[in-house]
């Protein structure tokens, strides 16, 4: 009765239908450069780990601004190239993640979080987790209608910026000392901040929908070119000075999200009023 029972279950399998598997389509090198721009972003955050290890602060900063130039780079390039994919998003957020979530989570404590303990590693883990949640509403967003005055700004922090900003004690320590800014207690306190910057609603202006009027590309070319002199110069200043100016320009980002929102409810709201059918006047009565 078994033998039977097993025979049975054998030919159900051996019937089962096999159902295709679909396998990545042959892509020439030029698609390819997105995707590996995206790696190397990932590679310089694991680096920047290492240097942490090894109590080369300084250079871990700089791996992973690194890897913010490369994932600044990865997704302007798909969209000229036309490259844009399913898996490369995909690929974009987990390297975020490991990037701007756990590379700047270990370096923190490695230089100064580890000196609370546990309540250390807990803000540590509370930025992590918090970096990982904004990536999954952004990945969310990615495939819903935004409104169009939505269009221009990211909700909260997004994540390069996050683990720029929660490494600005370290600028200043770099350029002025450890007096203050590798105070576990102001780090922690600037960690809890950003992490809940990143995971909030709150309007943070976006430079993928910038255009630059036709004559203002020679200054802004020039203010790059000057931006670059000062990094190469003076790179912990300017980092700082980064920092504070995208803190300052929340409140400015705000006002204008929400005036865009007012207008954009105000059109709505004529349109609506547009398509209601308005009675005619009556005329009047000849005795009236």
């Amino acid at each position: 009765m078994r033998g039977g029972e097993r025979s049975t279950t054998r030919e159900a399998r051996l019937k089962r239908p096999r159902l295709p598997v679909r396998r990545l389509s042959d892509l020439s090198v030029n698609r390819m450069v997105p995707n590996i721009l995206t790696l190397l972003a990932l590679c310089a955050g694991m680096t920047a780990v290492r240097f942490a290890l090894n109590g080369h602060f300084q250079s871990s900063v700089v791996a992973i601004m690194v890897a913010g130039v490369f994932d600044g780079l990865d997704g302007r390039i798909a969209r000229l190239l036309k490259s844009t994919s399913r898996f490369g998003a995909e690929l974009d957020s987990l390297a975020d993640f490991v990037s701007f979530g756990v590379a700047p989570a270990a370096v923190l404590y490695l230089w100064t979080m580890s000196a609370l303990g546990s309540l250390g590693w807990a803000i540590v883990l509370f930025y992590a987790v918090c970096c990982a949640l904004r990536l999954a509403r952004f990945n969310t967003q990615l495939s819903t209608d935004q409104p169009s005055h939505a269009a221009g700004f990211f909700s909260g922090a997004p994540a390069p910026a996050g683990a720029g900003l929660v490494m600005v004690p370290m600028f200043m320590a770099f350029q002025w000392g450890n007096h203050l800014f590798r105070s576990p207690y102001f780090n922690a306190v600037t960690m809890s901040a950003v992490a809940l910057l990143m995971i909030s609603t709150i309007p943070t202006f976006s430079l993928k929908r910038l255009r630059v009027p036709h004559d203002l590309v020679i200054p802004t070319l020039l203010g790059v070119g000057v931006m670059t002199a000062f990094l190469t110069t003076a790179p912990w200043p300017t980092l700082t000075l980064v920092g504070f100016a995208y803190i300052a320009s929340i409140p400015l980002t705000m006002r204008a999200y929400w005036r865009l929102r007012r207008e954009a409810a105000a059109k709505k709201a004529e349109l609506a009023q547009g398509d209601t059918v308005v009675p005619l006047p009556q005329p009047a009565a000849r005795g009236e």
